[in-house]
């Protein structure tokens, strides 16, 4: 046997090339060779999104924050796929709008309803009330004082802050942790939003990007700098 023979048989095969697991809550890399059973930790079901709470409806884990709730823990377990589950972002305003009704809505009091749909007030389109205008309010015609009150001129206590302590921003998309002694007017990148889910696609209106996939959603990079905010809503 030649020299050249007993090197190349002496080679090593070459290792496996790495797959990136495709599961919600996973994201980790692994091969065909190092992929046991229970290596993988995932959410087998969809989010949800209720009055700016998220909440995984897998096991009921929920957080106000995006970032938070983006880091809790798989609550299931199993083999890392390459294959992308199919789920859609569940809003529980859907689930309520699916029940059945005793009567149906009447076109005159749809305004009405629009008003008291959370999903309408936060901005993000509903399938119930579509995009239609809020109702104006009755205008006085008969030559009545018409003036508008006047607010109380008495201004809201300022909320004290220590400028060392840590806090968690709370604009849509930041989610970071910040001293209010390091915040300036690019600190923060963000989404002022809304977030807009419909039919299948999920996106932001102040970028106007609009994806399928949940998981490129969340991947969505923000399109706005400013001030970070431990108190948005």
């Amino acid at each position: 046997m030649s020299a050249e023979t007993e090197k190349s048989a002496a080679a090593p095969a070459p290792a496996p090339a790495p797959f990136r697991c495709q599961r919600i809550g996973c994201d980790a890399v692994f091969t065909d060779d190092d992929n046991p059973d229970g290596s993988c930790h995932y959410h087998p079901n969809a989010p949800m999104f209720h009055d700016g709470m998220k909440e995984w409806s897998c096991c009921k884990q929920r957080s106000h924050d995006f970032s938070l709730f983006l880091a809790i823990p798989g609550c299931a377990t199993g083999k890392h796929t390459t294959e992308k589950p199919v789920t859609k972002a569940v809003s529980l305003n859907t689930q309520k709008a699916a029940l059945p009704k005793a009567a149906p809505i009447q076109s005159s009091k749809q305004g009405v309803e629009s008003e008291a749909c959370s999903r309408c007030r936060q901005g993000f389109f509903c399938s119930d009330h579509g995009s239609q205008p809020k109702p104006q309010k009755p205008v006085a015609v008969n030559g009545a004082n018409t003036e508008p009150v006047e607010k109380s001129s008495v201004p809201q206590p300022k909320k004290k802050v220590d400028l060392n302590e840590p806090r968690i921003c709370k604009n849509k998309g930041c989610g970071k942790t910040y001293k209010e002694k390091d915040n300036h007017d690019a600190a923060c990148e963000h989404h002022p939003g809304p977030a807009v889910f419909h039919d299948r696609n999920r996106g932001w209106k102040c970028c106007d990007i609009h994806v399928k996939e949940f998981d490129e959603f969340m991947e969505i990079p923000p399109c706005t700098k400013g001030w970070h905010n431990a108190d948005a809503v």
